[in-house]
């Protein structure tokens, strides 16, 4: 599964990717998580990503992130604050596999 993290300048975002990734591994999933800056958004959403997640401190500006997403046909999500924490990749995990099986 390909999914793109976004936050507001591409940085905080690591260290949630890697709790997501090994969370996925540890659960027998395949995640690839790429991530990028709100700038950069727009552009990168198009590029065949199964989900894109929004970092809790943009929630501001999830609705305009939202159509982005919609308008590329990726689901998008803004992620819980219990999941954007080194120790939240399971939490993050299954709000993935929730959205994705709706």
């Amino acid at each position: 599964m390909k999914a793109l993290l976004v936050c507001s300048g591409g940085m905080s975002s690591a260290i949630c990717a890697k709790a997501l990734q090994e969370a996925a591994t540890a659960n027998g999933q395949d995640i690839q998580v790429t991530e990028c800056g709100t700038q950069a958004f727009e552009e990168e959403v198009k590029k065949g990503y199964e989900i894109a997640l929004v970092a809790p401190q943009i929630r501001h500006r999830f609705s305009t992130l939202e159509a982005l997403a919609k308008a590329a046909g990726v689901p998008i999500i803004l992620i819980k604050p219990q999941g954007y924490t080194p120790l939240g990749g399971k939490i993050l995990l299954q709000q993935v596999n929730e959205e994705l099986k709706k």
